[in-house]
């Protein structure tokens, strides 16, 4: 007899939290069709000789942005095709997220999405084994009224 877990069903746009980085109701977008999950961020910037990056998570909701300068060691480096055609080269950390009761740590690109609606994309192995989508809902997790962040403790979120 094999108990299967119970898998959240979300819509195709939900609220994502990054708790270690004081972060939480960023807009994120559920595509299916990536298989890894991307984050906005500026200024990138090999640290330790490339085992880290810097980078500026920009914060856009409300009347004045606010950036959030963070570190963490570097997970991989890959050549990535974007959803118009074009390769570049990634930095991708390893970051926890949570999504509704879902808390995990997925794998993210750190990559510009400056002209995108959607500042945060999860792709199919951050869903995997927690999650079904409702392609015809939105924020099925609920929804919130502002982007809240915290000070994190520091910078440094290995």
């Amino acid at each position: 007899m094999s108990h299967k877990k119970q898998k959240t069903i979300i819509g195709w746009t939900e609220y994502v939290d990054f708790p270690k980085w004081g972060i939480s109701g960023l807009k994120g977008k559920i595509d299916t069709g990536a298989r890894s999950s991307a984050l906005h961020v500026e200024d990138v910037e090999e640290i330790e000789g490339g085992k880290r990056v810097r980078f500026h998570v920009v914060l856009t909701r409300g009347k004045k942005p606010r950036r959030l300068e963070l570190t963490a060691p570097v997970s991989k480096h890959a050549r990535v095709r974007s959803s118009t055609g074009v390769y570049s080269h990634r930095y991708f950390i390893k970051a926890l997220v949570r999504i509704g009761p879902v808390e995990k740590e997925i794998e993210v690109s750190l990559v510009s999405r400056k002209s995108m609606i959607f500042r945060m994309l999860i792709g199919r192995k951050a869903l995997e084994k927690d999650f079904l989508i409702d392609v015809n809902k939105r924020y099925l997790l609920g929804r919130r009224e502002k982007l809240i962040v915290r000070n994190p403790l520091s910078k440094d979120h290995s």
